[in-house]
């Protein structure tokens, strides 16, 4: 029986799902926790220290109980749009795709899948080598950009 590898690079940051253990070191977690943010339309740019702090703070303990920065304010004070059924909050959105970005990292380690770059969207896309190439299709994400932070 074929058993899949856990990704790792470190040991800083761990999630879990069912048999999976993800590890992660510092800056690869942080690095995953904006690309997520970006993609859930949360953020848009590169965010400061401070704000990437208070955005690792939700993602890991689900809630930011002492803002470091404008982002934790912000969190804070749209929480009731942020929160809502376990499958549909902000928090669960984000670790999904940080879950996610790993799951498809590691199975392209593993070569299982590969990546090419699409000219006509100007994104890159994974790829089933063993289906003839045969893109894969990852669940579309819901958007919080009603409710995105903007730097002040």
């Amino acid at each position: 029986m074929y058993r899949r590898g856990n990704y790792s690079s470190g040991e800083d940051f761990v999630l879990e799902y069912g048999d999976l253990r993800f590890t992660f070191n510092e800056r690869d977690f942080r690095e995953r926790c904006e690309q997520a943010a970006r993609r859930l339309g949360f953020i848009g740019d590169a965010i400061a220290e401070a704000e990437a702090e208070d955005l690792i703070n939700l993602v890991v303990n689900g809630e930011v109980t002492d803002p470091a920065s404008a982002l934790g304010e912000h969190v804070n004070e749209c929480w009731p749009e942020l929160v809502g059924p376990s499958d549909r909050s902000l928090v669960h959105w984000l670790r999904r795709l940080i879950f996610r970005s790993a799951w498809l990292d590691q199975r392209v380690k593993e070569g299982e899948l590969d990546i090419i770059f699409d000219d006509d969207t100007g994104a890159f896309i994974y790829i089933q080598p063993d289906r003839g190439g045969e893109p894969i299709e990852l669940a579309p994400e819901p958007s919080w950009g009603r409710v995105a932070y903007v730097r002040r």
